[in-house]
């Protein structure tokens, strides 16, 4: 059993994603907040008084009518365009740029991996870190560690590139996938993949 500070090193990941979760959903709940106080700043006009408008005198007796029109109290989608903030491991990320790369899928098993097939990737963390749902890559162009979103893969959630292989080279990319035949279904595909960095 590896100890971190007298703890499971196990139990020292889960606190440090918990207080991570707490801060990401802190930094969105402020975001939102924003954004409405920054609708209602811009929505706000101030209204003239009546006197100063008809240049009333005050000793003239006036009658007036008055209506009301509903106002929503909600913006509508094209008053607020809040930024979608994306989360990884509970923090919060920006994107850093696109490349066009060839993708390529691989499973953990003999068939894709050889003699490598132990269940480690190259970074040292198992094939089922992040549920099975990671990328090999090029580490001199995606250094191991790398965050990466690959249209179609993993409905184009975030995932981290841990792994590297003898056919990965420059801007080649292979997606894991729990079973060779699912591999195989992906098949080869051109894409435009987003590198993403931590924002905090």
């Amino acid at each position: 059993m590896i100890l971190k500070n007298g703890r499971p090193h196990a139990v020292c990941l889960q606190l440090q994603r918990s207080r991570r979760m707490r801060e990401a959903l802190l930094v969105t709940l402020l975001v939102s907040l924003a954004a409405g106080f920054g609708w209602l700043a811009a929505s706000w006009q101030p209204v003239p008084s009546l006197a100063a408008v008809a240049h009333i005198a005050p000793s003239q007796e006036i009658s007036v009518e008055v209506t009301f029109e509903p106002v929503s109290a909600t913006p509508s989608e094209t008053e607020v365009q809040a930024e979608e903030v994306r989360l990884f491991d509970g923090r919060p990320l920006r994107a850093v740029g696109t490349m066009t790369m060839i993708v390529t899928a691989y499973s953990p098993d003999a068939r894709s991996c050889g003699a490598f097939a132990d269940g480690i990737t190259a970074s040292g963390y198992s094939v089922w870190t992040n549920g099975m749902r990671l990328a090999a890559a090029d580490t001199s162009l995606l250094p191991l560690g790398s965050l990466i979103s690959v249209p179609g893969y993993d409905g184009g959630n975030v995932v981290p590139v841990l792994d590297r292989g003898g056919a990965i080279k420059g801007n080649r990319l292979d997606m894991l996938y729990p079973t060779h035949e699912a591999a195989l279904q992906w098949g080869v595909q051109k894409l435009t993949v987003t590198v993403w960095e931590y924002a905090d």
